[in-house]
């Protein structure tokens, strides 16, 4: 069982702006004065120059175009609605938001279909009439060597969802509570926490119940990871928590952040991190000030098998 992928999904944005509908529940985002072609062109440099950075490290990224209608604010982040397992399986998600769905397509399936030995399409889109989300591996952390799925509940990430779908795939679930400095819930688990083969990035001040905190702390230990903490100020200002892991052609790995999250990390922190795997930062700013989401939430886990 692999802990990382060695294939990346990435969808390059065709109509990427400040998004109204996931405002709501996630306050990360900010609005820009640019318009909203200016806006798009930014954005595509950002993804653009990600991708080569990626590629130049040798790590095998399938770039998928975004379509200009419907207008898809958020498709630069397609981690939430699919998820492709090493068993051949594709989950399609239930999405908080219309303009969220809208990014699952069935063309990007058939692409997946055509180069991967892809088993079967599970589609739990259905659960939105119920007006439930599971946002994906931005709502779930997986630990596959352990078998376990972490996840903070949130108006994106249903607890009936969740566990239902930690069933299905037989995994268990570890679910928690996690908040800003603020108050408010954080949207998303993968801006709160990642776990690389040995190694978890996690805010533990983020989960203000006691007894929560010591179940994700003993369950992350349990499993071997050194725990290396961050800040509420690393998580909600910088990104810290919004890394991804992967392996290269070569199956040397990394851990992927945006230069935002990196410059705030400590010396201490950066070797902690080193001491496991190398780091790609991505200069992604103008994509995570409007986007409200990071590196990890614009690559998608490719784990199934590559067709030959």
């Amino acid at each position: 069982m692999n802990q990382c992928a060695s294939n990346l999904l990435m969808i390059r944005p065709a109509s990427f702006q400040y998004n109204l509908q996931t405002a709501e529940s996630n306050d990360y985002q900010t609005k820009t004065l640019l318009s909203k072609e200016e806006a798009i062109a930014k954005a595509q440099a950002e993804f653009d120059a990600m991708v080569e950075i990626l590629e130049q490290n040798e790590i095998s990224v399938w770039v998928v175009e975004d379509t200009a209608e419907p207008e898809k604010p958020d498709a630069v982040f397609p981690n939430n609605w699919i998820s492709m397992h090493q068993n051949g399986d594709i989950y399609l998600f239930p999405m908080k938001t219309p303009n969220r769905s809208a990014e699952r397509r069935a063309d990007i399936i058939s692409f997946i279909q055509d180069n991967f030995e892809v088993n079967e399409v599970f589609d739990w889109s259905y659960f939105e009439k119920d007006a439930l989300a599971l946002e994906g591996t931005g709502s779930m952390i997986f630990d596959h060597i352990n078998r376990k799925i972490y996840a903070c509940i949130s108006p994106r990430t249903s607890e009936k969802l969740f566990i239902k779908f930690c069933e299905e795939l037989e995994y268990e679930p570890i679910v928690f509570n996690a908040f800003k400095r603020n108050g408010a819930a954080q949207y998303h688990t993968n801006v709160v926490m990642c776990i690389g083969e040995d190694f978890a990035v996690v805010c533990l001040d983020a989960i203000t119940n006691k007894a929560e905190k010591t179940e994700v702390k003993n369950s992350l230990l349990a499993g071997g990871f050194e725990i290396i903490e961050i800040t509420q100020e690393q998580l909600e200002e910088h990104y810290a928590g919004n890394m991804l892991q992967v392996y290269n052609e070569q199956r040397l790995s990394y851990l992927v952040m945006s230069e935002r999250a990196f410059k705030c990390l400590t010396t201490h922190q950066i070797n902690q991190i080193e001491a496991h795997t190398e780091i790609i930062a991505v200069p992604i700013y103008f994509i995570e000030e409007v986007g409200g989401g990071s590196a990890r939430c614009m690559m998608a886990e490719i784990f199934i098998e590559e067709k030959i």
